[in-house]
């Protein structure tokens, strides 16, 4: 039987131990090395050609993302599976960008988890179908613009018209006027609720 080889790099030995020893119930199978960091990804990936490495976004030093970017530049033929308790959809859009083929919430079943393995380590994409839903729903919305970005992100602050106006050098209408298109694009009806939706997608953090 040939088995899969997997790497996982996660900063949590529960975790690591934990997906280790689920994992290796199944024949098919093995964890064939693990790493706390993504230091060193290309050295650990050469050493052992995996067939799939499963990558936390949430990382000590450089994160998942730019883990994963740096690992397919440098050895393409990489097969990367993001597996992570964080599914914003800026986090998720950029971890597809970056070159992995998957991406699953680690509030996934174990099922889920080993249809996951097996269509990314064999090249194929593999997202959840919640995980799909939220990414065409963030491509069919109008795009932010970076003004309206800066004018969220004093939002979220709590700063008023006549403060943000004052911050940014422009007129209180023009920012009436950004508010009011920020409100359309995010489809919500007060602040409060733009500021909910601009840190659920990842525009403004908090």
């Amino acid at each position: 039987m040939t088995q899969i080889k997997i790497i996982i790099v996660d900063d949590h030995f529960v975790v690591r131990s934990g997906l280790v020893a689920s994992l290796e119930l199944e024949d098919d199978l093995r964890v064939v090395a693990e790493a706390d960091s993504g230091e060193g990804i290309i050295a650990l990936y050469d050493s052992h050609r995996p067939d799939i490495v499963l990558l936390d976004l949430q990382l000590p030093g450089t994160n998942g993302i730019e883990v994963c970017r740096n690992l397919r530049s440098a050895r393409p033929i990489a097969n990367v599976l993001i597996f992570s308790t964080f599914a914003r959809d800026d986090e998720i859009a950029a971890a597809l960008a970056a070159g992995a083929l998957g991406y699953l919430p680690k509030s996934a079943s174990r099922a889920e988890l080993l249809k996951a393995i097996h269509a990314v380590a064999s090249g194929k994409r593999h997202l959840t179908a919640d995980i799909e839903a939220q990414l065409a729903k963030r491509q069919a919305l109008p795009e932010i613009t970076a003004r309206e970005r800066e004018i969220l992100v004093r939002i979220t602050k709590g700063m008023a018209n006549k403060e943000i106006a004052a911050d940014l050098g422009i007129a209180e209408d023009t920012v009436k006027r950004h508010v009011s298109s920020i409100l359309d694009k995010l489809q919500v009806n007060d602040r409060a609720q733009a500021t909910a939706e601009g840190i659920r997608r990842g525009l403004v953090s908090t």
